[in-house]
């Protein structure tokens, strides 16, 4: 998260004109590893939609899935379990601003973003014999924030990002409250986009 902030405040303190064509439409995918809070390890693709508002900024909306693997804790007398979190899917709309030093193809952003996570079942692997049966506990519905940053290069973008997505309470088959989960992630994303017009100098 410190190294994030950092690359912000870089980016916020960068002196730099702008270049990319107002009102053109362009749809990115950018894919990735996924860094759960507390361990683990997990993937991320995202789809994205986006119609430039001006030479220096858009505005879209990201549908994205993310497949994490990652510690979850109960609340009973058991020990603490490994959980498995299927994928969980998300819609969120975004802004991202962009910095570029005229004519380059090379196009430093800052983003951020807000929306809505569906977070999967869970499945537990516990060695204790007297272990309740946990197998595919729902999760809750959480609305969370994002921030990113990043570099496009031509047609082509990597970034950073961090989802800000709450603690969720597990529940049994029964309803009852049993444990919680860590949710927030931080991704690394490769990818590309087609559309959306060309960086030039002013």
């Amino acid at each position: 998260m410190k190294k994030l902030l950092i690359v912000l405040a870089i980016l916020f303190s960068a002196q730099a004109s702008f270049g990319q064509q107002a009102g053109k439409f362009r749809m990115g995918l950018d894919l990735g590893p996924a860094i759960p809070d507390g361990g683990g390890l997990g993937f991320l693709v995202n789809l994205e939609p986006k119609i430039n508002i001006a030479n220096n900024m858009n505005v879209g909306l990201r549908f994205g899935v993310a497949a994490l693997a990652k510690e979850v804790t109960t609340i009973n007398d058991f020990e603490e379990y490994q959980g498995e979190v299927s994928a969980n899917a998300s819609i969120s709309g975004t802004f991202d601003y962009y910095f570029n030093n005229g004519g380059s193809n090379f196009a430093p952003y800052i983003g951020v973003g807000y929306g809505y996570f569906t977070l999967s079942a869970v499945e537990f692997d516990s060695s204790s014999p007297s272990a309740p049966d946990f197998d595919n506990l729902d999760a809750d519905f959480k609305w969370a924030p994002i921030v990113r940053a990043g570099i496009e290069l031509g047609k082509f973008r990597m970034g950073a990002e961090y989802n800000f997505v709450p603690v969720s309470n597990l529940q049994d088959t029964s309803g009852n409250i049993i444990g919680e989960a860590l949710n927030q992630y931080f991704g690394f994303t490769l990818g590309f986009y087609v559309g959306g017009g060309r960086w030039r100098g002013l």
